[in-house]
């Protein structure tokens, strides 16, 4: 096991010569995990998981504050999207071993757990599957159960959408996702469309004025589909389904962060989950959005994912 440069093979894991964005690493089963390391490479881990869809280039927001706390973020992609390989008949159930074999080979006892809006459920499987080898497991603005009552309630037309195909009409669903992808390719101005953006509240809206920000959920977005729509698809469907572990039988502390004013994921589903949760520290922001939350707060919430570490 080992971590490759994109442009040949290394068996130092923090080569200088090798882009910490471009890395990808060897599973025992063949596949390669596309990792990215931001923050200060010897201070404390955090494995972060990244929307939906998106890639490991999303945690590069929190680079700069992450090197002021002294956290190493350690970003996966998951199977399909990005630097990693896809992964037939994957589970939601099945991302806890990738993230144990990366933690073994960087001799990572014990490590944090940050997931982002769909990275949320990446992360309440590893406090379900591997509660021992984490320190905290962090949600913001997470996805929950799309079976919860009124999940949807709240959610914009555009992300309900999409999710309502990929339960009811798959075979529909992946070619209107490949037009779209490819549309905004041709035109990246149609990443943000005004349909898009007149869903979005206010605190989204001044979220995305910041260049370096926009850019970078773009930049993440186009790199989930580098090997096509395959991986983005398949987390739409393990989404839709029974994730395959309850959220009840979780016994380790959950901290979750939510926007009151959020349309991506509604402030429902992380009511939802801080009722279901058996020890969640839930904090909710009556300004706040999907965008601006964890722009705006991400000292506060790295403060309390870094406390355990």
């Amino acid at each position: 096991m080992y971590l490759k440069a994109i442009k040949g093979r290394t068996n130092n894991v923090l080569n200088p010569s090798v882009s910490t964005a471009d890395r990808q690493f060897n599973l025992h089963n063949g596949r390669l995990l596309g990792v990215a390391e931001y923050g200060a490479p010897q201070g404390r881990p955090v494995f972060y998981f990244h929307g939906w869809p998106g890639s490991r280039l999303e945690a590069r927001v929190m680079d700069s504050v992450a090197r002021e706390f002294r956290a190493r973020i350690i970003a996966l992609d998951r199977p399909g999207h990005g630097r990693s390989d896809f992964q037939v008949g994957r589970r939601i159930v099945d991302w806890p071993q990738d993230v144990c074999e990366l933690a073994d080979a960087l001799k990572l006892d014990q490590f944090a757990v940050l997931g982002v809006s769909g990275g949320g459920p990446y992360a309440l499987v590893c406090a379900a599957k591997i509660p021992n080898r984490l320190s905290t497991t962090t949600i913001v603005c997470g996805l929950g159960p799309l079976d919860a009552p009124d999940a949807t309630k709240g959610m914009m037309r555009h992300n309900r959408f999409l999710l309502l195909l990929a339960r009811r009409a798959p075979w529909l669903a992946r070619p209107l996702l490949a037009v779209f992808i490819r549309a905004i390719r041709r035109n990246p101005q149609l990443f943000l469309s005004p349909r898009l953006l007149n869903d979005m509240p206010e605190s989204d809206k001044t979220a995305l004025r910041h260049a370096e920000f926009r850019q970078t959920l773009f930049t993440s977005t186009m790199e989930a589909f580098r090997h096509g729509t395959a991986g983005p698809f398949r987390d739409g469907q393990l989404y839709a389904r029974a994730w395959g572990f309850q959220l009840q039988d979780i016994t380790r502390e959950i901290f979750l962060w939510h926007g009151e004013e959020d349309v991506f994921v509604p402030v429902s589903m992380g009511r939802y989950q801080a009722k279901a949760l058996l020890h969640c520290h839930a904090t909710f922001f009556s300004n706040e959005g999907h965008l601006s939350l964890p722009l705006n707060r991400v000292r506060e919430i790295l403060a309390r994912a870094m406390a355990g570490t």
